[in-house]
């Protein structure tokens, strides 16, 4: 079975009773959910000094991790909301697992469940979403299980809400312009590589190419996105951001990128060039990374290390040459079917 090698130490195995050298690795298992078979990436030890019967454990830390790793495999399977997102939404108003599961209505134990053991169903992921998108509904929620506060916890909430709405108004109507140019891309469809806008995970992405790259600018950056995006669909047959691009003279780029420079979670500077204003993009240290998967991280890498020395002029050159290019003409949305075409690197 392949595995990828972790680490290396020494350490007493439990399974031969002595202290030798142990392998730490990592390999993708396979496990049955709810009667689905959902895959995961596993951790777990290996001692090369016993047999082939048994030689492999876990400690119990291990174990639950592997567990929540697995649970959280169906979960994005089935669209729902990660144990780690959970966390933020409720870490994002400043609330213990008690005081968020109080503040929704629902039973003490049901936040520590969802963001240890338990998987939601549709309905309670739905207002977990709305909560996340919304401060006001937050707000709302307060005033109707506000008996269940004191006077002093309520002051503390209500502020904390109102911290999040007031940068929530701004963000609320530049994400509304930017999807308002995705109405008609609203369903997965091969002109957004199988997946509906995604803008948290875009502002995230910007935000870690800004932080590996130093001088990143607008031009660069919209190349970077198609080609995370483009290896995202090659890997695994979806994009990572939703965004659909166009056949421009400059390359690829998506539809709505002048509001996407404007999303208030993208860290964006203007600097005056020679002829034209120029877009200088910085790391958003605010933003939650664990949207992105290890996965997603190292599609990004892969860009990263491949055009981090590329001028804008030495990318756009360079993407003028994929075949998802030389296929489409000026203003056609470049289909991720020519995804497969992309060079190596």
């Amino acid at each position: 079975m392949e595995y990828d090698l972790i680490r290396k130490f020494q350490m007493e195995c439990p399974i031969c009773d002595e202290i030798h050298e142990i392998e730490m690795r990592t390999r993708i298992a396979t496990t049955i959910i709810k009667g689905e078979e959902v895959k995961y990436k596993e951790t777990y030890y290996f001692c090369s000094n016993c047999d082939e019967d048994e030689n492999e454990f876990v400690n119990g830390k291990m174990q639950n991790e592997n567990l929540m790793n697995a649970r959280n495999a169906f979960r994005e399977s089935h669209d729902l909301l990660t144990s780690n997102e959970i966390v933020a939404i409720r870490e994002s108003y400043g609330l213990s697992q008690v005081d968020f599961a109080r503040l929704l209505g629902w039973g003490e134990a049901t936040i520590s469940r969802y963001e240890s053991k338990a998987i939601q169903d549709e309905a309670y992921d739905n207002i977990l979403r709305i909560v996340k998108e919304n401060p006001l509904a937050a707000y709302e929620y307060l005033q109707k299980n506000c008996d269940k506060f004191t006077a002093q916890k309520k002051f503390e909430i209500k502020d904390k809400i109102m911290e999040n709405l007031d940068s929530f108004g701004r963000e609320y109507l530049k994400r509304q312009a930017l999807e308002s140019e995705y109405v008609n891309y609203q369903d997965p469809c091969e002109a957004n590589g199988n997946k509906n806008l995604d803008i948290d995970k875009l502002e995230n992405i910007v935000s870690y190419f800004a932080e590996k790259i130093e001088n990143l600018y607008k031009v660069k950056l919209m190349k970077m996105l198609w080609y995370a995006d483009s290896l995202s669909f090659k890997t695994s047959h979806c994009s990572m951001t939703g965004l659909v691009y166009c056949h421009e003279p400059m390359g690829a780029l998506p539809i709505g990128h002048y509001k996407i420079v404007g999303l208030e979670n993208i860290k964006m500077q203007e600097e005056e060039g020679y002829e034209y204003t120029k877009y200088h993009f910085l790391p958003n240290n605010k933003l939650d990374k664990l949207c992105l998967s290890k996965d997603e991280i190292k599609i990004l890498n892969r860009v990263i290390n491949k055009f981090k020395s590329f001028s804008s002029a030495d990318i756009v050159k360079y993407m003028h040459a994929e075949t998802a290019y030389t296929e489409t003409k000026d203003g056609e949305v470049i289909p991720f079917s020519l995804a497969s075409e992309i060079r190596d690197f």
